[in-house]
């Protein structure tokens, strides 16, 4: 399987960015999607993750109610919609995939990376 994430940039604080990543391979194989994120300085953590149908979704409790997860399975794509950026969110997104909830902690593939900076 790769991934291949976009839309990473500079942008102030307050502002929005979408991310995307399209998956190629044996993607059927993998059906949750998701994205980790690693700060200057700190660990890889998880963010957010979807499920096959979509119906469900998961985030980490920093982002909640201003990140929206979701993918177009036609496209084999999954977006990041982040809002009311914070400079804490500041970091290298990556996009991940897995056979299920393990996708949280030990995703199967991850793609490159694309970094997000934001100024205050």
């Amino acid at each position: 399987v790769q991934l291949q994430a976009s839309g990473g940039g500079l942008v102030q604080s307050g502002g929005s960015l979408r991310l995307s990543c399209a998956a190629s391979g044996r993607t059927n194989n993998y059906p949750f999607m998701g994205w980790f994120r690693q700060a200057p300085g700190k660990e890889r953590e998880f963010v957010a993750s979807i499920t096959w149908s979509g119906a469900s979704t998961y985030y980490i409790d920093s982002v909640q109610g201003r990140f929206t997860i979701s993918r177009d399975n036609g496209k084999n794509t999954v977006y990041l919609q982040m809002n009311s950026l914070k400079p804490e969110d500041t970091a290298v997104y990556y996009c991940v995939v897995a056979r299920g909830t393990i996708i949280r902690s030990r995703p199967d593939y991850w793609g490159q990376g694309t970094l997000v900076t934001v100024s205050s």
